[in-house]
């Protein structure tokens, strides 16, 4: 059964940085389209980013607008781990970040195109 579990998640100054991990278990994930939302309070699911993860290939990366330079998301294939570095963050990014994982979603930056999700991460950006 496939399990992703986050991890990473705090209380940041504006302006700080946090790195976000997502491990991933029950599968072998090759191909897989690994990928971060974010959804604050009263707000729809947000797409951050997705990747296409290949071990005999380079990264296939999509980045929502709002993060592209700021935000990078990584993978450790020995680990089966997704990491999502987030650098100058803003206050109005707090959220509960969550992993999210499809062998071939329909589209990368819809929620319900992701069948496994994680439990979610809580990052809080103070001003």
């Amino acid at each position: 059964q496939v399990q992703l579990v986050e991890s990473g998640g705090g209380l940041v100054q504006a302006g700080g940085s946090l790195r976000l991990s997502c491990a991933a278990s029950g599968g072998s994930f090759n191909n897989w389209v690994v990928g971060w939302f974010r959804q604050a309070p009263g707000k729809e699911r947000e797409f951050v980013t997705a990747t296409r993860w290949s071990r005999w290939s380079l990264p296939i990366t999509n980045y929502a607008d709002s993060v592209k330079g700021r935000f990078t998301i990584s993978r450790d294939n020995a680990k089966n781990t997704i990491y999502l570095q987030m650098n100058s963050l803003k206050p109005e990014e707090t959220a509960l970040y969550y992993c999210a994982a499809d062998k071939s979603p329909s589209s990368w930056s819809a929620a319900n195109a992701y069948d496994y999700w994680g439990q979610g991460t809580q990052v809080t950006v103070s001003s």
